[in-house]
């Protein structure tokens, strides 16, 4: 909560800035980009404990995959970007030890270089993440009934747990870095490919706060980092903001899935069932040219509660998707679009005892927790329903209130251990979205 207040004053302030400084003809760029690079992390008070042991460390450093957003004014940037990172697989005995994180930034900075191809921008990001560490039995069973039956497979730490929702982020963390990008022209189109490059040093600023189970990770969550990639950018000098723009979107939605089946399953081994699928948070991304839409957007929606008196257990769906579509009405500050969305889902079942011991006796006694897991494509219709309204008497920012509404088709039968779950990555959705557009 304290995080979430420092960041949203930061951007009062930040929006108050360009406000004071900016002329009437400002110089203006948005750009949506995917990212991939590695990044330090050391497990260092677990390695500790292996040392004692005789027993080797850990490998360390991340894989990281990122989706980005950000909007220059002048030469002032405001932007966020979200990140899954994976850690290296270590083997001990008949166990796998595993370690990933998640990411939401917000990014302030400023551009070095004037507007042109190439970019280069030095910046600032505050934020919020989770953390997962877990040490499973590497030939864990791959049925749920036998997950079931007989749950202890490993132990499973986390912290912040988004498989309760993306609303349990927490904690801050900060980065501090550099971009350097280079526009490429696209034939026929005013959008520019950006190519770019991303690297600093990301952190965690306070002492032991991610401990879980007596054990620190905060090393876990600091490194330097180094991320490559590419995406989209409407710079000034192809294009006149009248006719094109991208906005970034938070929204608050509503599934109508089911989990019903699944909990039948759960009842006929002794389970509890977990309760219907609630709200969701997530982001979007929304670029506009010519009546042209396109854009990103990830988000996941879950249920938990107690399995019984030794566990507790989350069911948790992922989605990213890629969408394209067309605006079909625009006037005065009424919009209409429709799109059409194709992308990656995943499903994950998870059992955590409530009883697990502390290090290093958790270490020498491990079988705790059990977690089952399917992928799949998704394919989706979205129809968006927008009102823009102008910050301040200077338009240099729009508030975009929307509300959409689709339908989820999974492609594919999503396999959850022998368990067909369709029913709960299937059905319609309407979402409630808040967004800002340069």
């Amino acid at each position: 909560m304290v995080a979430m207040r420092l960041i949203s004053l930061i951007f009062g302030c930040f929006l108050s800035f360009i406000h004071l400084h900016a002329q009437e003809s400002s110089s203006r760029r948005s750009s949506l980009f995917m990212t991939y690079g590695t990044s330090g992390a050391n497990v260092r008070e677990f390695n500790e404990m292996l040392a004692e042991k005789g027993i080797s460390p850990l490998r360390n450093g991340y894989r990281s995959f990122g989706m980005g957003y950000h909007t220059r004014v002048n030469d002032f940037i405001f932007g966020a970007e979200i990140y899954q990172s994976n850690g290296p697989k270590s083997n001990y005995g008949d166990f796998e030890i595993d370690y990933r994180t998640s990411r939401f930034y917000f990014n302030v900075g400023y551009a070095l270089t004037e507007e042109g191809r190439v970019q280069f921008l030095h910046y600032m990001s505050m934020g919020v993440g989770y953390m997962n560490f877990q040490m499973l039995k590497a030939n864990r069973p791959d049925e749920l009934v036998a997950i079931l039956s007989d749950p202890a497979q490993g132990f499973i730490l986390r912290k912040n747990n988004i498989h309760k929702g993306s609303e349990y982020l927490g904690g801050f963390l900060t980065e501090i870095g550099f971009q350097l990008g280079y526009d490429l022209d696209i034939p026929a189109m005013a959008e520019t490919l950006s190519v770019i490059a991303k690297f600093g040093y990301s952190f965690s600023p306070f002492e032991r706060a991610w401990s879980r189970n007596g054990l620190a990770f905060d090393n876990i969550q600091s490194g330097a980092f180094l991320r490559v990639g590419a995406g989209i950018s409407l710079p000034d000098r192809n294009i006149f903001y009248n006719d094109a723009t991208m906005s970034f979107h938070f929204f608050y939605g509503s599934n109508g899935v089911s989990n019903s089946r699944f909990n039948e399953i759960l009842q006929n081994n002794n389970y509890e069932p977990l309760p219907e699928v609630g709200g969701n948070i997530g982001v979007k991304v929304i670029g506009e040219n010519a009546r042209t839409m396109y854009g990103l957007e990830v988000w996941n929606l879950s249920s938990f509660g107690t399995a019984n008196e030794a566990y507790a257990q989350t069911l948790n769906g992922i989605r990213f998707y890629a969408n394209l579509g067309r605006q079909l009405y625009k006037r005065k500050n009424l919009e209409l679009g429709v799109l059409g969305g194709m992308g990656y889902g995943g499903v994950r079942y998870t059992l955590e005892s409530r009883f697990k011991t502390d290090f290093p006796r958790l270490f020498e006694e491990p079988l705790h927790d059990g977690t089952i897991v399917a992928h799949g494509l998704m394919a989706k219709p979205e129809v968006i329903i927008s009102y823009v309204m102008p910050l301040s008497s200077l338009k240099l920012f729009d508030l975009v209130y929307s509300l959409h509404g689709g339908y989820e088709y999974p492609l594919g039968r999503y396999n959850l251990g022998g368990v067909p779950m369709r029913e709960f990555m299937k059905g319609p959705y309407m979402q409630v979205s808040v967004g800002v557009r340069p």
